[in-house]
Formats: C-alpha cells, sequence, structure tokens
C-alpha cells in the first residue's frame, strides 16, 4: 500500500473516530435533557431565557421594569426552546454525515442515511421523553430535530462544495504560473 493510501485511511480513521466520539457526547446530553422531568426542564428553559431577556435589556439602552423582564422572558422561552431543540439536531446532522461521508460517496443515499438516522434518533428520543414524569412525546419535536438534522448535513454539503471550489481555483492558479 502506498503511503498516499495509508495516509488516506488514517484520515478517514481519525476523522470517523472523532465524529463517532461527538456524537456519543451529543446523545448523552440530549438523553439527559430528555430525562428531566417537567418542573426540572422548565426551570432550564425560564432560566436560559431570563438570561437572553437580561442581555437584550443591556443592549437595548434603557432599563426595562420586571413586569417587562418576566413578560419578555415568558415570550421567548418557548421559542428559545425549539431553537435548542434545531440546533442539538443541526449538530447531530454534521456528526453523522461527516461519519458517514467517510465511507460513502456523496449523492443521495448518503444524504438519505444521515435525515433517516437523524429522524430515528429524534423519534427515539421523543419516544423516552413520553415515560418521563410531567413530559410528553410530540411528532412536531421529531419533524422539528430531524429538519435541524438536515440543515446541518446541508451546511456541511455547502462547505465542502465551497471548499473544493478554493482548491480547483488554487490548482488553476498554479497551473497559470
Amino acid at each position: 500500500m502506498d503511503s498516499k493510501r495509508k495516509e488516506g485511511q488514517l484520515r478517514r480513521w481519525l476523522v470517523s473516530s472523532a465524529a463517532a466520539i461527538l456524537l456519543l457526547g451529543l446523545y448523552s446530553i440530549i438523553f439527559r435533557f430528555s430525562a428531566q422531568d417537567a418542573e426540572e426542564s422548565g426551570s432550564l428553559s425560564q432560566y436560559v431565557s431570563e438570561r437572553f431577556v437580561g442581555i437584550l435589556n443591556s443592549l437595548s439602552g434603557r432599563p426595562w421594569d420586571e413586569a417587562m423582564l418576566a413578560g419578555m422572558a415568558e415570550y421567548f422561552e418557548h421559542p428559545i426552546r425549539k431553537l435548542a431543540h434545531f440546533s442539538e439536531y443541526a449538530c447531530m446532522g454534521v456528526l453523522v454525515y461527516t461519519l458517514w461521508s467517510q465511507w460513502m460517496k456523496r449523492g443521495r443515499k448518503l444524504y438519505l442515511l444521515t435525515v433517516a438516522w437523524v429522524f430515528l434518533s429524534a423519534a427515539s428520543d421523543e419516544f423516552h421523553q413520553y415515560f418521563v414524569p410531567g413530559r410528553y412525546a410530540s411528532f412536531a419535536d421529531v419533524l422539528l430535530d430531524t429538519s435541524g438534522g438536515a440543515f446541518g448535513m446541508l451546511f456541511c454539503i455547502c462547505v465542502a462544495a465551497l471548499y473544493r471550489k478554493i482548491q480547483k481555483r488554487k490548482e488553476g492558479s498554479l497551473h497559470l504560473v
């Protein structure tokens, strides 16, 4: 086996291993969030929302009163919670796509496998959440999570295409010299 091929194999294994380890870590984080009962989950969402509103308040240039702060925190709690769902699964989409792209050619099979993997992960997470006191399973959350995963995968596809385009330009400019 020539050295360039060995180097490619090593890179493939290193990238796959790193993506798999990060993916396991992400699954652990998602599982912990889903295992929180309704009260714990709600208080975490409220805390994040209050911090977000506090930042908006400091950026506004004039202090808001307590009623305004509380109202804004309540208003932003649901969208922040859904953005967290989307973001977690966007990361999953990046990691799953990165892992599988080391072993499969770009194309429809890879894209469908990535989205299916994220969908099944999201459905499993919602199923788990169904058994947690005060929580419920939501198919809308499965779809939101899957959309996040598809977004993460599309982000990878765009970054890779941009990288290839830059590499092509560099190679073209080298031939001109």
